[in-house]
């Protein structure tokens, strides 16, 4: 790393902490949600800092890589997280006994039982969550705030923190080495956004990130949409 960008990402960090270090204060109920991508480790790495035993909400949809889970592993070890494996109402033996193969003939339906209502459900006990949520990511995020409400189907109100939102991939890579941060070895195969196995492939659009997601037919799984 050149020491122009050891200065730029000293300084952006810097202002990303501070952001959560007054968000945070003298407030509780507070959690952040990781599917251990790089900007989840990164931001997970800034709120630690400030928050150490923070409740790390994993979604645990029974579809992931197995890389992505032995990383989540060995990261929860490392790191000494507060690991919380939020699980679906049903397993996936049960959901496909059931309904079929959702993830192919109906992907919303799927992310909505295995993603959407756990994790809504979960947060229900929270007053503040945090993301590594980015704009860059996509453009369904292009208007992502750093600091918003969120509102459940329940009517619970959340404040949704996304320290990183302006933040740039590389930023977010240069951060990670500058701090000695192991990324998911997925990103090594050429992998840009990883989710769930069967909806995860290499992009096939080299400006969009997340163009290997659910082969295109749609941009997000969910849980990022208010809820009604």
């Amino acid at each position: 790393m050149t020491t122009a960008w050891a200065s730029e990402i000293e300084a952006r960090a810097s202002e990303a902490k501070s952001f959560l270090a007054e968000k945070l204060a003298q407030v509780t109920g507070v959690c952040v949600t990781s599917s251990f991508q790089a900007e989840d480790v990164v931001v997970l790495h800034m709120v630690r800092e400030t928050l150490p035993d923070v409740p790390v909400l994993f979604l645990e949809t029974g579809y992931h890589f197995p890389e992505t889970l032995a990383y989540r592993d060995r990261m929860a070890t490392e790191w000494g997280l507060n690991l919380i494996n939020v699980l679906p109402a049903q397993a996936v033996a049960e959901q496909e006994s059931q309904f079929g193969i959702l993830h192919q003939t109906a992907p919303d339906r799927c992310c909505g039982m295995r993603k959407v209502e756990p994790l809504f459900r979960s947060l229900a006990g929270y007053r503040v969550w945090i993301t590594g949520l980015r704009r860059q990511q996509s453009k369904s995020r292009a208007n992502l705030q750093p600091d918003e409400t969120f509102t459940l189907p329940d009517g619970h109100v959340l404040q949704k923190l996304s320290p990183l939102a302006d933040w740039t991939t590389r930023e977010v890579w240069l951060y990670a080495e500058a701090q000695g941060i192991p990324l998911l070895p997925l990103y090594d195969m050429g992998y840009t956004s990883i989710g769930c196995a069967p909806c995860t492939s290499l992009p096939f659009d080299a400006d969009d990130p997340r163009s290997g997601r659910w082969s295109g037919r749609k941009l997000e799984c969910g849980i990022h949409i208010q809820g009604s």
